[in-house]
């Protein structure tokens, strides 16, 4: 009767233990499942909101270089503005008092003027003449043709009246208007305006920056791991050493923003929002993820790679430098990718230093003044333009592009050269 009373009291046990592995599983699966669904969302909010900055609206019409308004001697001074606005009137009679020119000037970019002053200044023969020019829009009406500012709205809360939405009509139907791809996103620096703002100083200054953040954190972080795992004594102050490595890479980022701000710029008296500070604090952050992951990676090498490389005679640098630093170089690649992309998608270390200045060139060496990707990023967000949402969520998607492409290099590496012992 025991007997009996035990096997049910097992197969009740089994019942209740399957049960709530169903139940774990179940909460995995779901947990799972909602991870990828706010994944998706995510990506989907960004694309839907940036894809209206793949595009810019332009209008392309012939204007006339009054030789009244722009003096070939006087180059590149002139009154541009005025040429561009009384040659866009041409195709509009209703526009006729100066009041009415104002108000058209406001359709066009304020970068069209440069354009035609750079077209001037290349060729002064073109004054007395009409040419073709294609510029942009201004922001609202770059929002008006992407349907961001409705038609339908009431004019008092709208950017453009109704006469100025009368007139892009107008040219709209000559086949003024058109919505090329905003090669301009890429090939700008930032601006106040947005139809004109781009990423590339952003661009150049992340790469400089993890240019100067390679250079520094790669050698000494494997320099220091090497030493740490195959030479240091094992001792109390490689202890220390080693528990210390290991809380600076849990260390918050802001605390190496922090100190690059009292030792590079305050001390040594470096530029400030310059890549080579910003690269330097970004050494400072990635170092110990590189050293942690390199001393892993010496680890993981058989010790019988060691002592039979010993046993024919090579020393202790040639054991580490001719056998076991290759063959753990890709794990450490790896690493170091990984070091890397989190760098690249840190802000508040930049952001104490200063990186999050407003630049309109792009940097041509680590000593200039620069942005980066994620501060830029910071800016446009801040930005109270309307056009500048879109160009916020087409940045996001540029960093997270770059992030992903790091980490599927760091994962190709791995699967590519790791090899089972």
């Amino acid at each position: 009767m025991s007997v009996l009373n035990t096997s049910d009291l097992v197969k009740k046990s089994l019942v209740r233990r399957n049960r709530r592995q169903i139940l774990l599983q179940g909460f995995g699966i779901m947990a799972v499942f909602f991870a990828f669904l706010m994944l998706f969302l995510l990506i989907s909010s960004l694309a839907v909101s940036g894809f209206k900055s793949l595009t810019q609206t332009h209008i392309e019409f012939t204007v006339y270089v009054d030789p009244i308004l722009v003096d070939k001697q006087l180059l590149p001074r002139g009154n541009f503005k005025t040429i561009l606005v009384d040659s866009l009137a041409q195709y509009l009679p209703e526009v006729e008092s100066s009041q009415d020119k104002r108000q058209l000037g406001k359709l066009l970019s304020n970068g069209a003027q440069f354009t035609l002053r750079d077209k001037i200044v290349a060729n002064p023969d073109i004054i007395g003449t009409s040419i073709q020019v294609k510029v942009p829009t201004s922001d609202p009406y770059d929002q008006f043709q992407k349907n961001t500012i409705k038609r339908d709205t009431p004019e008092e809360f709208r950017r453009i009246k109704d006469n100025e939405i009368a007139w892009f009509d107008s040219l709209k139907e000559q086949g003024l208007i058109s919505n090329p791809l905003n090669r301009w996103l890429i090939t700008n620096a930032d601006s106040r305006f947005p139809e004109l703002a781009g990423l590339k100083g952003a661009l150049l200054g992340s790469f400089w920056a993890l240019l100067v953040c390679f250079l520094i954190s790669f050698p000494l972080g494997i320099g220091a791991a090497i030493y740490l795992e195959e030479f240091a004594p094992k001792n109390r102050v490689s202890n220390f050493i080693e528990v210390n490595i290991n809380n600076l890479a849990a260390v918050p980022s802001v605390v190496f923003g922090l100190l690059a701000l009292a030792v590079f710029i305050g001390w040594f008296g470096l530029p400030r929002s310059a890549p080579l500070v910003g690269g330097m604090a970004l050494a400072l952050m990635t170092m110990p993820t590189i050293i942690i992951a390199t001393r892993a990676a010496l680890k993981a090498i058989p010790p019988s790679i060691r002592e039979a490389a010993l046993g024919v005679g090579a020393s202790q640098q040639q054991v580490v430098f001719g056998h076991v630093l290759p063959l753990a170089m890709p794990g450490i690649l790896t690493g170091t990718i990984i070091g890397l992309a989190q760098a690249l998608g840190e802000t508040a270390p930049l952001l104490l230093i200063g990186m999050n200045a407003f630049i309109t060139s792009a940097p041509g060496s680590p000593l200039d003044t620069a942005t980066s990707l994620p501060t830029q990023i910071f800016i446009w967000a801040d930005s109270p333009e309307r056009g500048f949402v879109s160009r916020t969520s087409a940045a996001i998607l540029v960093l997270l592009m770059f992030l992903i492409s790091m980490n599927a290099l760091a994962i190709f590496l791995r699967n590519r050269f790791e090899r089972n012992w």
